[in-house]
């Protein structure tokens, strides 16, 4: 079976056992990054044969690898993982260390616009205001930013901000994945400033107003 068949066909069996399991919804999410995790050890060791094994000698190398894997790509769509494990497949000769793999994975959000979770705090930290009416490299990013609040996000610490934002984004960035359209609300232009009244004009006004109230 050809290397892109055996992730189309990982991506079916976690889709299915994510549609057919009765377990709850965090365990659910932990067992199907556990699955996609496994599967795609198993796509590398097919494919970076001599590399792999001598990576990985023995069972406990390899599984101090796989929850590793696991904590530090906990944050992207399953997705995410499956597609990036196949761009480097097919581009790569290598054996991919962890950080190669999480740039593969931020790769395949920037093909649909949403940049990487750092990228898009920096660009909610730094844009003016109306917010809503600035150009956004995704919509995500706006509403991030709003549920994380424009003021804390402006005057708040990146300590205090930065984890906030994260979290809301990756939520964000799932939904979008899953086939989710983000709209912002652009509010409306303010009319044109009409012609400034005459001297003349704004005497006629209040001597009306007066007239009118009694004065």
């Amino acid at each position: 079976m050809a290397n892109n068949e055996l992730i189309d066909q990982a991506v079916h069996d976690i889709e299915a056992s994510q549609k057919t399991s009765t377990t709850a919804a965090g365990q659910l999410d932990n067992e199907a990054l556990q699955d996609t995790i496994n599967q795609i050890f198993a796509l590398f060791r097919v494919n970076f044969h001599n590399q792999f094994y001598a990576a990985f000698n023995d069972t406990s190398l390899l599984n101090q690898a796989k929850q590793l894997w696991l904590d530090s790509l906990r944050d992207y769509p399953i997705q995410y993982l499956l597609l990036g494990a196949r761009q480097i497949i097919e581009q790569s000769e290598y054996l991919p260390t962890l950080q190669k793999m999480i740039s593969s994975c931020d790769e395949q959000g920037s093909r649909i616009g949403l940049p990487a979770p750092r990228e898009a705090y920096l660009q909610a930290c730094l844009a003016p205001h109306p917010k809503a009416a600035q150009r956004w490299s995704h919509p995500a990013v706006y509403f991030a930013g709003q549920k994380t609040g424009w003021f804390d996000l402006e005057n708040q610490n990146e300590k205090t901000t930065w984890p906030i934002f994260k979290r809301h984004y990756e939520e964000l960035r799932r939904k979008v994945l899953c086939g989710e359209e983000l709209k912002i609300a652009v509010p409306p232009e303010l009319p044109p400033p009409g012609k400034p009244q005459s001297k003349e004009e704004r005497l006629k006004q209040m001597q009306a107003l007066r007239e009118k109230l009694d004065l």
